[in-house]
């Protein structure tokens, strides 16, 4: 009896050994810990989409040393980069997402502790700066920089914003330090307090210079495409992360690839999941991810990034954020993504000497002419409709709005070009320089369509006194 309880216990003894070498909690496991930004919507397709379409499983690696690899995939959103580069150092997050500014303290903070990080791709950008905007309130006499004077500015000290405001101010002969009350304010703090009139003027950065007017809280008075200093967002990543996985990192990147495609076909469509996830409307993130949007997205590392990056590590010293420098050759690394779009059959210096906006290939929707000048152009998104309507110009996009609303149609949004620097607005914050011939021009700053309408011998108007003279034409010339 003893001897039949002893092999008993022996054959027990080997199938548990068995088991516990074939259980699944055996496998390796290789975390992906990726902190994200929601509510800044240029970096949806580095995060929010890429996860809310799971895209990531399709392209992380699973064979060779990968084959039996259990991957233990992390999404964490911040309202800011500053939380995600503590967490990045901290060894909590593998992955991280911000822009230039927050990029920048990133990369000096994580090399000052010993733990570098790299950048390692673009995910949206603007090689004019675009992205960043001051705003006013509604009834504010202010309209340009110029006239925010001994004014009371929020911002949030430290952001790619707050860099934008100082050179706007110092373009006009304003001293941040003499000449205007600067205080930090995050985005949700200075709605409040534009709706209740506490501050002057917001610097904000995306995409809340275009929340805000499209909301009816405040008017954009100016936008960082004034500088020409590129601004862009990107991903960065732990060094040693990507020493000891550089497979997960390419796949990850290839998931980027993808998102930004997935977006281009369908704008409206992935506008709309955006808005699901985080509350910003889908018009203005449209704004964004449309084409000829405010920022371009581009995964590349192009010349125009690394010079926003090195601008940004100047300016932070200049703020005395900072007392350290920053090699952002050494930094921006394109190493995995060169990788990555090899993997994905994009031509990664093809795709690095492009420099256009993604292309508005549609037809006037109203008289079926080609729209040939992106300057002129102009859109509109009516209530029920899927797709977004383009027009050659404003004056043509006018005309299919007066007629839309004659019919009881309603507007989502309307959209046209700042005649000066390309950038997309909100029309019924537009100011339009009217010629003779009755061409319209649209511009952000009322100064600037001043200045067309005067050289042109016209006259400077808004949409609401376009859509009243219209209307009462209509009304004269009606049987």
């Amino acid at each position: 009896m003893t001897k039949l309880c002893s092999w008993r216990w022996v054959f027990c003894l080997v199938i548990a050994v068995l088991g516990a070498a074939c259980t699944p909690s055996e496998k390796k496991t290789i975390r992906v810990a990726i902190g994200t930004q929601n509510a800044t919507i240029s970096c949806a397709t580095g995060g929010l989409l890429v996860r809310e379409l799971d895209l990531l499983k399709r392209y992380l690696p699973s064979e060779g040393p990968y084959k039996d690899v259990h991957y233990e995939i992390a999404w964490r959103d911040f309202s800011s980069g500053p939380p995600i580069t503590a967490e990045m150092i901290a060894g909590n997050l593998d992955f991280g997402m911000m822009a230039d500014f927050p990029a920048v303290m990133n990369g000096i903070a994580s090399r000052q502790a010993g733990k570098p990080t790299l950048y390692i791709a673009t995910l949206s950008g603007s090689a004019a700066g675009a992205g960043n905007g001051i705003v006013v309130p509604l009834d504010s006499p202010a309209h340009t920089v110029a006239d925010l004077k001994g004014k009371r500015i929020s911002v949030p000290f430290g952001s790619t914003a707050h860099g934008m405001l100082l050179r706007a101010l110092s373009d006009v002969g304003l001293d941040p330090e003499r000449d205007v009350t600067l205080v930090s304010q995050q985005p949700g703090e200075a709605e409040a307090a534009l709706k209740a009139g506490t501050i002057d003027a917001h610097a904000a950065f995306v995409p809340f210079a275009e929340l805000f007017p499209f909301r009816g809280v405040a008017r954009k008075i100016y936008d960082g495409a004034t500088t020409q200093i590129p601004t862009s967002h990107g991903m960065l990543v732990r060094a040693a992360y990507a020493e000891d996985h550089p497979e997960v990192v390419v796949g990850l990147l290839r998931a980027v690839i993808e998102a930004d495609r997935i977006v281009e076909r369908d704008p409206e469509r992935y506008s709309e999941v955006i808005e699901q996830v985080t509350g910003v409307d889908a018009e203005v993130a449209y704004m964004f991810h449309g084409p000829l949007g405010v920022q371009t997205r581009d995964v590349t590392l192009k010349p125009q990034v690394l010079r926003g990056l090195r601008v940004a590590a100047d300016t932070l010293a200049l703020l005395q954020r900072t007392n350290a420098s920053l090699d952002v050759d050494r930094f921006a690394d394109d190493r995995y993504l060169r990788q990555a779009c090899e993997a994905s059959g994009v031509k990664y210096e093809e795709r690095l000497a492009r420099h256009t906006k993604v292309p508005l290939t549609d037809r006037d929707a109203r008289t079926g002419a080609p729209i040939a000048e992106p300057k002129r152009a102009a859109q509109l998104w009516v209530t029920g409709e899927t797709r977004v309507r383009s027009y050659e110009s404003p004056a043509s996009a006018l005309a299919a709005r007066l007629a839309l609303e004659a019919e009881g149609r309603q507007l989502r949004a309307m959209f046209v070009h700042d005649r000066h620097t390309g950038l997309k607005l909100l029309a019924d914050q537009a100011w339009y320089a009217e010629s003779p011939d009755g061409d319209l021009a649209a511009f952000l700053s009322k100064d600037y369509a001043e200045t067309w309408a005067r050289e042109r011998r016209g006259d400077v108007r808004q949409l609401d006194e376009l859509k009243a003279r219209a209307a009462q034409e209509l009304q004269v010339n009606a049987p």
